[in-house]
Formats: structure tokens, sequence, C-alpha cells
């Protein structure tokens, strides 16, 4: 495999990651790519190599890098401060575009991060049941949290509903506080349910577990067992809102939680990221609402103003006609001319997921839940994916985050790309 050249200037940043950084980096993408800027549906490193993104910074980039209508937005503000720890006009009306286009809210707060999205929604959850223990799924992703990490990726799976930690420096005591149960498995959760209801105090879910879809009936079958038991329904859509629809996963499945967690698109690039739901559910935030029960929740740069100013922009452009058909049309046509390569290829290998967000997994049979993905050749991908960004297309470990901003020359080169991989593949597989 041969490398794209590297400059001196990225050769002595690598260097001096090295030398300040745990690994090397920042914890993100496994790679010594150093990006220097992103225009559109591509980006371009220090040594001045560009590829077509399909990393899109993990998802934020729905509308592409550097869109205008974001850039005007922030520099209209930035001379007039960047935070001010109050109430301040942008973050008011991103709060009311998010109650005019989710189905489930009600109310919502902001914070800074998903991970502190969902580990207040668990918590307001807590405050309103007064219950303990929350339901998650196993391979499902929350967050960085000590509750979140619970069973995302166990190594030596074990029955449910028994949570394992994910992570050293989590207190064994954690674990207890959390049920796992299978992904899309309507009578095991079912059951789940009904031994432990009075115990739980929410059931988190991503509607889309990472890159498999629910089965046909299972958030439905999963709303419905919530509502029977009182529990409350906290949909993560951190990765899925305003992407699968203006709405969401929510909106596409036609499935409404009680609470959901929005971050990535919504914030335009910025870091920000909400919880919205229920106002009786919310009302938890509101010492007014509750008195000494209120849940304390203070962030230095919540609701910040260029932050909640780029959410506006890209909620403005995602309410343009044709935005999502034209979205879902490109990974189609990706996903559609992929499958006949691997086919023509013989390879044993699969594509996975929603045309706007899906990857290649070098395994055989059908995916449903994180079990499933254990089968997948990791050592393959990971080959593929270096053989991808030495033909000029990013993307992270897994995942295919698909863009408005790709064009027919993205589309274009990224086959030629896939193509090259395929080839090297089979040759590799053939010795």
């Amino acid at each position: 495999m041969t490398d794209l050249p590297r400059s001196d200037q990225e050769l002595a940043l690598v260097a001096t990651a090295r030398r300040v950084l745990p690994g090397g980096g920042f914890g993100n993408l496994n790679s010594e790519i150093i990006i220097a800027e992103g225009k559109g549906g591509r980006v371009r490193d220090v040594s001045g190599n560009e590829y077509v993104d399909f990393l899109l910074g993990s998802g934020p980039m729905f509308i592409g890098h550097a869109h205008p209508k974001v850039v005007e937005a922030v520099q209209g503000l930035i001379a007039r401060g960047t935070t001010f720890f109050a109430n301040n006009e942008h973050g008011i009306r991103l709060a009311a575009a998010i109650v005019d286009a989710v189905p489930c809210a009600e109310k919502v707060r902001f914070t800074s991060s998903g991970t502190e999205a969902d580990s207040y929604a668990m918590r307001v959850a807590r405050a309103w049941r007064k219950r303990d223990k929350i339901l998650k799924f196993e391979g499902g992703y929350h967050g960085m949290g000590e509750y979140s990490l619970q069973s995302l990726a166990p190594k030596r799976p074990g029955n449910f509903p028994q949570a394992s930690a994910d992570s050293p420096g989590i207190p064994s005591s954690v674990s207890a506080d959390m049920l796992i149960a299978p992904f899309n498995d309507v009578e095991a959760t079912a059951a789940l349910i009904r031994q432990h209801a009075d115990e739980i105090a929410g059931v988190i879910v991503e509607p889309f577990q990472r890159l498999i879809p629910p089965k046909p009936g299972f958030l439905q079958a999963l709303r419905e067992m919530t509502e029977k038991a009182g529990i409350p329904l906290i949909f993560d859509e951190i990765v899925t809102g305003f992407r699968f629809s203006y709405g969401g996963a929510q909106e596409l499945y036609g499935v409404t939680p009680d609470l959901c967690t929005l971050g990535k698109i919504v914030a335009g690039g910025y870091p920000l990221a909400a919880i919205a739901g229920r106002a009786d559910i919310m009302r938890y935030f509101d010492r007014g609402e509750v008195g000494d029960d209120v849940l304390p929740q203070v962030g230095t740069l919540s609701g910040n103003p260029i932050a909640s100013a780029a959410g506006l922009a890209t909620l403005e452009v995602l309410r343009e006609p044709g935005v999502y058909d034209r979205a879902f049309a490109t990974g189609r046509r990706l996903i559609e001319a992929f499958t006949g390569m691997i086919q023509a290829a013989g390879l044993p290998a699969r594509i996975v997921g929603m045309p706007v967000l899906f990857d290649l997994m070098f395994l055989e049979g059908e995916v449903s839940n994180y079990r499933d993905t254990l089968r997948q050749d990791m050592d393959a991908l990971r080959w593929f994916n270096a053989t991808l960004r030495q033909n000029g297309v990013l993307k992270g470990d897994s995942k295919f985050y698909v863009s408005i901003a790709h064009d027919e020359a993205d589309i274009a080169l990224t086959l030629k790309a896939f193509q090259a991989a395929v080839d090297a593949e089979v040759a590799f597989r053939r010795g």
C-alpha cells in the first residue's frame, strides 16, 4: 500500500502530538492524518491531500463543511461576544425550532455534549420515576458516562440482564443499576420489563442502533410496553436527529418517546447538545416547578449563542425542499454500487445500515443485534478503510456518513476508490 505524500509540517505535528497527547491524538479518529480545512463534502490535510469526507466530524456536518449560511451566521455574531452564561436570543430560538420539529419535544434543556445530554436524560427519568435502574440495549452507545459505558462492547457478552463495564475507572456498583437487553428482541425485552418494572426508572435506546435498523414493530412494541408500565422511554437521537428526517428517527419510524437527546447536526458543527421531551418530566429541571426536588443542571457553555446560531442556520438549510430526498438518493446510489462490487468480487461482506448512515461489514448473514456484529472480520475492515484513504476517501473506523454536500464528482471518486479497495482486498486474499 502506497502512502500519500506527507509534508514536513504534518510530520512535525504528528511528532508533537505523540509527545503531548495520550496515543498521539484526541481519542477520536485512529489516524495520524491532520486535517487542515473542509469545504462542502471534502477535507484537506496539512500536507495538501484532499479526501471525499464521509467522516463528517463523526456526523455533524450533514450540510457540508463551511456552509455559507452557517459561516455567515457565526461570523455575524462573534464580534458581539462569545458566551454569556445567561439566556440569549439564538439559544431560545433554537429551542423553539427543536420543539417545532421533534415530535416528543415540549421542553428543551441544552448541554455542551451528547454524553452530558444522555447522562441528564437518564437522571431526569430517575427524578420523575423515583427509581434507580436504567434498561439499555447491548451494543447501544450513549456517550462516555459511567452508566452509558455498560455493555457497549463486551468482549465476552454475559447473560442478560447483567451489565458489564466497558472501561476501567468505573465503580463496580454502577453495573448494579443497569439492566441490559438484546436489541430487536421484543420477547426478551418485554420479559425484563415485566420482571423489573418496579425498579426501572427509564429505558434508553438508539432507535437505529449504531448501524443496525430496528426490526419492523420493535420500536412500536417497546413504546407500548414502556407506556403500559409507566416507564419513560428515551430515544438517543444524537446521531439520527435531523438526519433520518427533519423530525428524526421518531418521525421516520412513527414512534414518539417520552424524552430524546439531540446533538451533532442540531449544533451545526459546534459543541451543543440537548435533552427534549414531555413537560411533566422536564419540569424537574425547574426549581419553580418542583422546589427542592429540582435536578441541578448547569453548564458554562450550555445554549452558547455561537453554537445556537450555527444550529439555526443548519436547520434553515434542512427545511429547504428536497434536501432529504437528495441525501437519501446519494446514499442509495453508493450502497447499490458498493453492493454490486462486493458481489462481483465474491467477498464475504455486506452493507449494513441506512442510505444516510451505513458501512461495510466483513461478514455473511443478517445483522440484527450486537452479537451478530462480533462475526465481522475487523482486520479486513481496517485494511479496507486504509486503502480507501490511500485513494482519497476518508471515513471513520465504522460508518459512512452521507451529506447533502456530496456531489457528482465526490460520488465518482468514491466509487473509483471503493473499487480499488475491493480489488486490493481480493488480491490480498489470493496471496
